[in-house]
């Protein structure tokens, strides 16, 4: 917060634990997608999946969850922190 302030930016507030904000979340959900119904015989073989899987998912994905935010942040405003549909 200290950088911010020094260097003038402007941080809003962010609810903890918001899922609305993480886009993580909808990543891991895409990633999911794509390795559903691929068993692995392990937890490397598992990991190796979700490594390829990351690699292919399409820079278009990244920027329209990027792209979201703006939207997002007015949702979970709108809903004064709460859950945003």
């Amino acid at each position: 917060m200290n950088w911010f302030a020094t260097n003038r930016g402007t941080v809003m507030e962010w609810p903890s634990q918001s899922p609305d904000l993480n886009l993580i979340e909808h990543l891991w959900e895409e990633l999911e997608r794509r390795v559903s119904g691929i068993r692995a015989q392990n937890a490397d073989e598992k990991f190796s999946q979700l490594q390829t899987a990351w690699a292919q998912v399409p820079q278009s994905v990244l920027t329209s969850l990027i792209q979201s935010m703006p939207r997002r942040c007015q949702a979970v405003i709108d809903s004064r922190g709460f859950a945003a549909k």
